[in-house]
C-alpha cells in the first residue's frame, strides 16, 4: 500500500477549490457590448440602421432584422419640393403624414443593396446592426425612379387610350396606376419630356386626373319630374353622362351614377349604370308629398369609380380634388283634380252642419288637391256617414258612427282606395248631440288615419 501525506492530499484539495471559483467568477461576468450597442455609429458614406428584440420570442432574430431596417430607413429622408405634387393636394399637412409614413414603410421594404455589420446578445436581447451604401443606395434609387417613370409614362399613354374608346372607369384606373407608380417621388419635381413639352411628371399625371372628370355632364330626359294622375304617379327619367373633348361628346358607358329622392317612407337611394350609349333609367315614385324640397339628386361618385385593390390611403386624397357637376331634376307633385260626395247622414236625416267632410277637404286642400265638378274630376271621392243609438244610461245617451271612405278613378270608376271608421262613439245628454259628438271624434280620426291611409295609397 503506497501512503501518500496528509499535507499533500490537503493541498491539493485546496487548489482545486480555488480554481473552481476562479472559474466561476469568470462565467458570470456580464459580455462585454460592442461599441455600436452602446453608442449609436455615425458615418457620411452609410445609412445605420440598429434593431433588436428580446430572445424569448422565437423569430427573434428575424424582428431584430426588422427593426434595423426599420431604423435605417428613417435616416432616408422623404423629401418635399415646393412646386412638388404634395403641393398641389388640398389638406396637404394631413396628407403629407401619410404619405411619409407610407413612403418610409415602402422604403424599409424596398431596401436593397444593404449588408449585415455585427449582431450580438447579452443573453436576453438581440442586437443586429445594418448599414447600406449612401452611394450605391443613390444609384439604385436612380434606376427604380428611371423605371417608375417608364410605367407611369406607359400607363398615362395607356389611360388615354382607353378614353378615346369612352372607357371611363378604366381610364381612370390606368391614370391613378401611374400616379401610385411614381408615389416614391410625389416630393419631388421631375421633369419629363411628354408631347413635346418638358413637364413636372407628377402634376401632369395629377392634372390628367382631373380632366377626366372636368368635361362630363350628367342630363335628365325630361329634364323636370311630373308626377301626376294620369302618369299613376311614378315616371321613369333617362340620365345620360357625356364627356366633352376636342373630337366633339362621347357617350360613357358602364359609369355608376347615384340617385336620390324623398320618399314617403324615407329617402330612397340607389345606384344606376349607364349602358354603351351612356343611358341609365331610373324610375320616381311613392314621393314624400310633406317634402320641404322635392327633387331628384344625381351624381356621379368618383371613388365608385375606383378599383378597390388600389391603396385607398393614397388615392382618397387624388380623388378629394375631382369635382363632377351633379344634376338635380325637379319633382312637381300634382295632387289629382277631385269631386267630393258627401253623404253624412244624423240618424237617417241629412247632416247639414258639424261633419267631417270639411275636415277633409281642408286636409286634402292644404296638400294641394284641386275640388272641381265631376265633369273635370280626375278621381270621385265617397264619404258616407251613418248614426245609430247605443242606449241610454243615468241621463247620458250614447251614439255611435259608422265612418266609409272609397276614391274611385272617374273614369273608369275602378276602386283605388277603400277604407272608414266603425263605432266611434259620442255620449251626451240627449241623442243628437250624441251623434254630433262622435262626428266630431271623428274628424280627428279622419285627419290621424284616413288621410294618411288614402295619401299612401294614391301616392
Amino acid at each position: 500500500m503506497i501512503r501518500v501525506p496528509l499535507l499533500i492530499v490537503l493541498l491539493g484539495l485546496v487548489a482545486c477549490k480555488g480554481g473552481k471559483e476562479i472559474q466561476e467568477s469568470q462565467a458570470s461576468a456580464p459580455p462585454q457590448a460592442p461599441g455600436w450597442v452602446t453608442q449609436r455609429p455615425v458615418s457620411s458614406s452609410y445609412y445605420i440602421g440598429i434593431g433588436t428584440a428580446p430572445k424569448v420570442r422565437d423569430d427573434h432574430q428575424t424582428a431584430a432584422k426588422k427593426n434595423a431596417l426599420n431604423d435605417l430607413a428613417s435616416e432616408i429622408s422623404v423629401q418635399v419640393e415646393g412646386n412638388s405634387l404634395l403641393y398641389t393636394l388640398d389638406d396637404r399637412r394631413s396628407f403629407d403624414e401619410t404619405f411619409t409614413s407610407t413612403i418610409r414603410t415602402r422604403t424599409s421594404e424596398q431596401l436593397e443593396g444593404f449588408e449585415l455589420v455585427d449582431s450580438w446578445d447579452d443573453g436576453r436581447q438581440f442586437w443586429t446592426y445594418y448599414r447600406l451604401s449612401k452611394a450605391e443606395h443613390a444609384r439604385i434609387k436612380a434606376e427604380r425612379k428611371r423605371r417608375a417613370v417608364a410605367s407611369a409614362m406607359d400607363l398615362h399613354a395607356r389611360s388615354g387610350e382607353a378614353m378615346g374608346r369612352k372607357d371611363l372607369r378604366s381610364a381612370v384606373d390606368l391614370q391613378l396606376r401611374a400616379l401610385l407608380a411614381m408615389t416614391e417621388y410625389w416630393g419631388e419635381a421631375d421633369q419629363v419630356e411628354m408631347d413635346g413639352r418638358s413637364v413636372d411628371l407628377s402634376n401632369e399625371l395629377y392634372a390628367g386626373l382631373l380632366d377626366l372628370f372636368s368635361t362630363i355632364s350628367i342630363s335628365s330626359l325630361p329634364d323636370r319630374c311630373v308626377l301626376e294622375f294620369k302618369n299613376g304617379f311614378q315616371r321613369e327619367l333617362l340620365l345620360k353622362v357625356r364627356r366633352t373633348d376636342p373630337v366633339g361628346p362621347r357617350d360613357l358607358g358602364q359609369v355608376p351614377l347615384r340617385v336620390e329622392y324623398p320618399g314617403a317612407n324615407g329617402p330612397v337611394k340607389g345606384t344606376r349604370v349607364t349602358d354603351s350609349d351612356g343611358m341609365a333609367r331610373t324610375m320616381v315614385q311613392e314621393v314624400a308629398l310633406e317634402a320641404r324640397t322635392r327633387e331628384l339628386n344625381v351624381r356621379l361618385e368618383p371613388m365608385d369609380l375606383v378599383n378597390p385593390e388600389l391603396d385607398q390611403a393614397l388615392i382618397r386624397p387624388l380623388i378629394a380634388g375631382v369635382s363632377v357637376p351633379g344634376l338635380v331634376v325637379p319633382i312637381e307633385l300634382r295632387p289629382p283634380a277631385v269631386h267630393l260626395v258627401a253623404d253624412e247622414q244624423l240618424f237617417g236625416s241629412p247632416l247639414t252642419s258639424g261633419g267631417t267632410a270639411l275636415v277633409l277637404r281642408e286636409s286634402l286642400s292644404g296638400l294641394g288637391f284641386r275640388f272641381v265638378g265631376p265633369g273635370d274630376a280626375e278621381a270621385l271621392l265617397y264619404l258616407e256617414g251613418r248614426t245609430r243609438e247605443g242606449g241610454s244610461s243615468n241621463g247620458f245617451h250614447t251614439a255611435y258612427l259608422d265612418l266609409a271612405l272609397t276614391y274611385r278613378d272617374a273614369r273608369t270608376k275602378e276602386v283605388l282606395y277603400q277604407g272608414g271608421k266603425q263605432n266611434v262613439k259620442g255620449v251626451q245628454l240627449d241623442m243628437e248631440r250624441a251623434a254630433r259628438d262622435a262626428y266630431k271624434r271623428a274628424g280627428q280620426d279622419v285627419q290621424r288615419e284616413l288621410v294618411p291611409a288614402l295619401l299612401n295609397a294614391i301616392f
